[in-house]
């Protein structure tokens, strides 16, 4: 089991920054990914970001430019630097770990944290 723990979501204005942390402890396996994710009211789960344990990082074209996906393995703690901020960001932003070890495939959401912009 993978517990996650998600922090930093809270008001910010247009333009402002926030950075989002997730943190994972338990059972953790050296091959995995791990993204986040945001819901806003009335709208479907989407993908925002993803990381890989080597590194390899892929964003949605609409945070291109404005947010960053990183992570300190030692930690075991991934971040998402959002800087930019349109109001259309505002959503419930989730942390999802996935990983693998032989036929082993596991994948685990956060509880998930608010994001709130004002224009």
């Amino acid at each position: 089991q993978v517990q996650l723990v998600e922090s930093g979501g809270g008001l910010v204005q247009a333009g402002g920054s926030l950075r989002l942390s997730c943190v994972a402890s338990g059972r953790i396996f050296i091959d995995n990914a791990v993204s986040w994710h945001r819901q806003a009211p009335g709208k479907q789960r989407e993908l925002v970001a993803l990381i890989t344990s080597r590194g390899s990082t892929n964003y949605a074209d609409f945070v291109k430019g404005r947010f960053t996906i990183s992570r300190d393995n030692v930690e075991n703690t991934v971040y998402l630097q959002m800087n930019s901020l349109k109001a259309e960001d505002t959503a419930v932003y989730y942390c999802n770990w996935a990983q693998s070890m032989d036929m082993i495939h596991q994948t685990y959401w956060g509880q998930g944290t608010q994001v709130t912009v004002s224009s």
